[in-house]
């Protein structure tokens, strides 16, 4: 999908390091699938999570190599789960977190809106402060003031009384807060199904047509069929 024409309008992903790296890999094969282009940014906090969660470092020399493993890896951290190709990887452009000067930083880089998943509360805390500490959090803060969809997947529990009021900021700016909350009434068998739930709800919140899960359709025990 290309709205602009000729012209690249990617989605932003910004991946925080709170727990939850499976919830990113299946929302950027989730763009792919649907055709999106994606510019990535992997916060230096979230390598350290995504090395202790899969095993897999992610640098920016190699990242087309460590994205492919990530992404290929099952929620259960069986490798070679999905099929990434190139012309997937040739839809994605890596920014690192310190680049400052990226196009994300930038309201005249053309960019279709940002998901941020997992959020941790200090990604969420810099982003309702308005700082820009990091790439992710000025791509957060050019994506609010240029009026375009920012989701903010929060994945922390508990949340203090102070994050609370810093995701009422967020949703009073603009951005969608969408807690990492799988539900059960989609038939989840395995781990990936509540995951791709939690994913499937992300896309549906930037409007990025899926077949993540099962929808809702008013018939009760359906789960069970």
């Amino acid at each position: 999908m290309n709205p602009g024409g000729n012209e690249r309008r990617p989605w932003i992903v910004g991946v925080s390091g709170a727990s939850g790296t499976p919830y990113a890999a299946a929302v950027l094969r989730g763009l792919l699938a649907a055709g999106e282009s994606v510019d990535l940014v992997v916060s230096r906090a979230s390598r350290l999570t995504l090395l202790d969660e899969t095993g897999i470092g992610f640098r920016d020399a190699h990242w087309r190599e460590d994205l492919r493993a990530w992404l290929s890896r099952g929620a259960d951290g069986k490798p070679g789960t999905f099929d990434i190709s190139g012309a997937d990887l040739d839809r994605v452009r890596h920014w690192s977190a310190g680049d400052l000067a990226a196009g994300p930083s930038s309201g005249s880089y053309p960019a279709r809106g940002m998901l941020i998943v997992p959020a941790s509360t200090a990604c969420v805390a810099g982003v309702a402060l308005g700082l820009s500490k990091d790439l992710l959090q000025r791509a957060a803060g050019v994506t609010l003031k240029e009026r375009r969809p920012l989701v903010v997947s929060v994945r922390e529990t508990p949340l203090s009384g102070q994050t609370l009021k810093q995701l009422v900021a967020l949703d009073e700016a603009g951005a969608v807060v969408l807690p990492a909350s799988p539900a059960f009434y989609a038939g989840a068998t395995h781990i990936q199904d509540l995951v791709d739930f939690v994913a499937g709800r992300v896309l549906d919140a930037a409007g990025v047509p899926h077949g993540l899960y099962r929808r809702w359709k008013g018939e009760l025990g359906e789960a069970r069929s």
